[in-house]
């Protein structure tokens, strides 16, 4: 059954999101209500996820350094400077700016697992990388929003937004499920809490995607020839970032799960997670800014479909690599 859930899990997303649409739509009062949510639910998926983590082989991302060393200078070198490029299509845009930003110079650490599984890449791999991502990407996105947007940066932000966050949905999350594998290995009842944590992420992340499109989807409706602006860069990203990654992976001579792990952690974006950031800002950046981001959320689920037959099929097939076993 749990296979199954898996299996069907992009469409059991798309589903929410139809649903979740039709209930924005028709009680729209009740439905914005439901952002306060957000921030508890990606925690539980974040945890669902950690507790699948076997941390006595957290060490092996570490030691295969190729693969490591790719992620890092995809992530926090080669996906800023396309950001960067791509933004002059907004200038003078800093509500839509901040946005972009804030979506895009952030790797995903959630449904990135997922689509890596289903697009024939190194799930466990990309699993084990997901702490190292996150914490960099919390110290480096105030950085990176300072650079790019300059002086306007100064009152969007604030350092308090930021720990709250990685206190809330990794510090917190990450030490229940290192608890939880510690009393698993002491006890047959933690083995099979265990157990039931491993059919969290997909019932979880489908109520992410709900309460995120019902609660936003009148803002993005009330901004849309506003939010418009940003598709064609969304598009674009999903375009190109996934052609540079594949070719990082060759540099560094990655085996074909490992670079295919590489392309979708290069292409998937952590709109989920910075939501809650979003929710610190004054009201007014608020809107704007929270409906650029779900946007890109919508944007990125359909490019993931995408993703799941092109990476395996077009992108990093067998032939082209030299056939090694995976390190992890």
């Amino acid at each position: 059954m749990k296979d199954k859930i898996e299996h069907h899990q992009a469409r059991i997303y798309f589903i929410c999101i139809f649903i979740a649409a039709g209930y924005g739509l028709i009680f729209p009062h009740s439905a914005a209500a439901l952002h306060k949510w957000v921030s508890i639910v990606i925690a539980i998926v974040l945890f669902s996820m950690f507790s699948q983590i076997p941390f006595p082989s957290f060490t092996h991302v570490f030691r295969n350094r190729r693969f490591t060393i790719a992620l890092l200078l995809v992530n926090f070198v080669v996906v800023p400077i396309v950001v960067w490029v791509l933004s002059f299509y907004l200038h003078n845009e800093p509500r839509l700016l901040l946005g972009v930003y804030l979506v895009l110079l952030v790797p995903c650490v959630d449904y990135v697992i997922i689509f890596t599984a289903l697009g024939g890449g190194n799930e466990k791999l990309m699993l084990l990388s997901t702490p190292i991502l996150f914490v960099l990407q919390m110290v480096l996105l105030p950085i990176f929003l300072m650079l790019f947007l300059g002086e306007n940066a100064e009152g969007f932000v604030h350092a308090k937004p930021f720990i709250t966050a990685f206190v809330d949905l990794i510090v917190i999350p990450l030490g229940i499920a290192v608890f939880l594998q510690i009393y698993a290995n002491r006890s047959s009842t933690g083995t099979q809490l265990v157990r039931v944590s491993s059919w969290l992420p997909v019932p979880f992340m489908a109520l992410t995607l709900f309460i995120i499109v019902a609660s936003q989807l009148a803002k993005i409706l009330n901004e849309f020839n506003i939010v418009i602006k940003v598709i064609p860069i969304y598009v674009a990203f999903m375009v190109v970032m996934p052609i540079i990654s594949k070719y990082i992976a060759i540099m560094f001579k990655l085996n074909i799960s490992s670079g295919r792990t590489l392309l979708f952690s290069g292409s998937t974006r952590n709109s989920l997670v910075v939501l809650p950031l979003v929710f610190a800002l004054p009201e007014h950046e608020r809107v704007i800014v929270s409906a650029v981001i779900v946007t890109q959320t919508i944007v990125e689920l359909i490019g993931e479909l995408i993703y799941i037959w092109l990476v395996p099929n077009i992108l990093l097939r067998e032939t082209p690599y030299k056939k090694r076993a995976d390190t992890i």
